[in-house]
């Protein structure tokens, strides 16, 4: 299936055509279309064009005007203000190219691939192995899975990576006390559930730390396990794997959870880059770009002062000889750069470790690893805060446990579904239940841009008014419907049917969703989907109230408003996948 050209293309395109056989010199200069409240798109170019060749703008505007070809996709332009061109679609473009996109049969929409993909690792949802997931962990992981589905459907080849903390020195306590307690990861039955595996965790965890704080001799022995462990001692090796498998049973369940395929393929900790690291050190010392500074191995920055004014490297190796997050990031760079062949580098870590990586993204392009080729970027995001606007903690002052936060949405959610639905079983309300509490957590943390704060609002997040994904599930469930209701009659477009004007705001908006994705996936901007889609609903709303469906005056306009109705369900159901939030059939 070929892919769509957008209405607002097909307008620049004549625009741009007509602007250069006024104005040669004019030749490729873009048009500045936009979607515009007193026409269907306002194009205000001219001006900046008529000022270049001393023109006068509101003659110039005629002038394009009067070289505008009229009919098939243009109806109406007329020159507006100082200048500006006002353009009117023809109805029949606006069903005919829904129509096209509706005929896609592998459900893309019409929607294009990028013009020239390339490879992008991206680095997201890192959990720390023996230690629960907190609410700090959510956004890594959902802004991170929405990023991937968003550059997959453009076309970009992804690399998923998460780099689980895996690695370092408390491992050497945990692995001391499971050498002395064999048997406190062991397991009763073969299938053991998340929250077992955790609580095991948890608890070898605090007894290991209360022996290690109050026991001189155990920390002893707990320290020379350390260096068992990164001389790659067998048994050492094989007990720390015993703390990385019980982890991952967690990690699964929560991500399961979450919805979210993790591949353990995919799972590639700090430990995966320890073979690199002494290489890292000696490529970086041997090229000039870190220098031994009191023993460490150090990389200086002009402008990273501490407030004494003095420089504060990066440290590569410390002078003990241990390594450092810095030597292990600046590996995993390596890897990704010269084994998986990237030619971007995408980061989603919270904007608190900003700092961290810019220090070494420069020092891997002073080492020549990056370049105009290759590019790292970090995906900062903000802190979720509690109500209150503080950082989230539960009542006593800790760190809210990532699945306590989830279980609770879901509970929410299933309430608000018991008491809106009509004809579910009680097995029918838990999965929506689930799917609408997921939804509506990565709906809320994805409608805010990454980089800012958010506030956790579990009773606004699962409000069936306002911008909420339950707003938009409610939406397609009510579309999904109609359209079973419909009987004998089908979705068929009739292009030679006029248009009412929320006809046309709908057909229109969801004509821009190809646009829309190109630009979420280009800026790594999920937030542009959903407001894309929260406006699509919105538009489908008001639709919905003001034109009949199944009472239209025709059965021709009865078939092309259930095409409407198709077209727009379609483009919930394909945007909100990408936000990787489900949107059931019934609710």
């Amino acid at each position: 299936m070929a892919s769509v050209t957008s209405l607002s293309d097909s307008v620049q395109q004549r625009l741009a055509s007509a602007l250069s056989a006024t104005l040669p010199e004019a030749a490729g200069a873009d048009p500045l279309l936009r979607r515009s409240d007193r026409a269907d798109f306002q194009a205000n170019g001219i001006l900046a064009l008529a000022k270049k060749a001393k023109a006068n703008p509101r003659e110039l505007a005629a002038q394009v005007v009067a070289q505008v070809a009229t009919g098939d996709v243009i109806a109406d332009v007329e020159v507006s203000g100082p200048g500006f061109l006002n353009v009117t679609v023809a109805d029949r473009a606006i069903t005919g190219n829904l129509a096209a996109r509706y005929a896609d049969d592998t459900g893309r929409l019409g929607v294009p691939f990028a013009a020239d993909p390339g490879t992008t690792v991206i680095d997201y949802a890192q959990p720390n192995v023996a230690k629960e997931m907190h609410v700090g962990h959510l956004r890594s992981a959902v802004i991170g899975d929405s990023v991937v589905q968003l550059l997959e459907f453009t076309g970009e080849s992804v690399v998923r990576r998460h780099h689980i903390g895996d690695w370092g020195t408390q491992f050497g306590m945990l692995i001391q006390y499971l050498d002395e307690h064999p048997h406190e990861l062991d397991h009763k039955d073969a299938q053991v559930t998340g929250e077992e595996a955790m609580s095991n965790l948890d608890r070898l965890y605090k007894a290991a730390r209360r022996l290690f704080d109050s026991d001189e001799e155990f920390k002893t022995r707990a320290r020379r396990r350390v260096v068992d462990l990164q001389a790659g001692d067998e048994h050492t090796l094989a007990m720390w794997q015993r703390f990385v498998d019980e982890s991952k049973i967690y990690f699964f369940s929560v991500f399961e959870k979450l919805d979210m395929e993790i591949r353990d393929a995919d799972i590639v900790g700090e430990s995966g880059y320890n073979d690199m690291l002494a290489e890292t050190c000696r490529l970086l010392e041997e090229k000039g770009v870190a220098v031994r500074s009191e023993g460490a191995l150090c990389v200086f920055f002009d402008d990273v002062k501490g407030p004494d004014g003095k420089p504060v490297p990066l440290i590569v190796q410390k002078s003990d000889g241990g390594y450092g997050y810095a030597a292990t990031d600046l590996s995993a760079i390596r890897d990704r750069v010269f084994n998986l062949k990237a030619d971007t580098l995408l980061y989603v870590v919270d904007a608190r470790q900003s700092l961290h990586f810019k220090m070494v993204f420069e020092t891997a392009r002073r080492a020549g690893w990056l370049n105009e080729d290759v590019k790292a970027q970090q995906l900062a995001f903000g802190t979720v805060l509690g109500k209150d606007g503080k950082p989230f903690k539960t009542r006593e002052g800790e760190t809210v446990r990532l699945v306590d936060l989830l279980d609770e949405a879901i509970d929410r959610a299933s309430a608000v579904v018991r008491e809106k639905a009509q004809d579910l079983s009680e097995e029918e309300i838990a999965e929506r239940g689930a799917q609408v509490g997921i939804g509506a957590v990565k709906y809320a943390d994805l409608s805010t841009s990454a980089n800012r704060d958010y506030k956790f609002d579990l009773d606004q997040m699962v409000s069936l008014n306002g911008d909420t994904s339950v707003y938009l599930q409610y939406a397609y469930a009510r579309i999904r419907s109609i359209l079973r209701k419909a009987g004998e009659a089908r979705p068929v477009a009739h292009p030679e049917l006029a248009l009412t004007d929320a006809e046309r705001a709908l057909g229109l908006h969801a004509d821009a969703f190809a646009e829309t994705v190109a630009e979420a996936a280009a800026e790594y901007a999920p937030h542009k989907l959903t407001a894309y889609l929260y406006q699509l609903a919105s538009l489908y709303t008001s639709f919905y109230d003001k034109c009949p469906v199944l009472k239209a005056e025709s059965p021709e306009q009865v078939e092309n408003r259930l095409f409407l109705c198709d077209v727009t369900a379609r483009t919930l159901h394909r945007g909100m996948a990408l936000l990787g939030i489900r949107t059931p059939e019934k609710l």
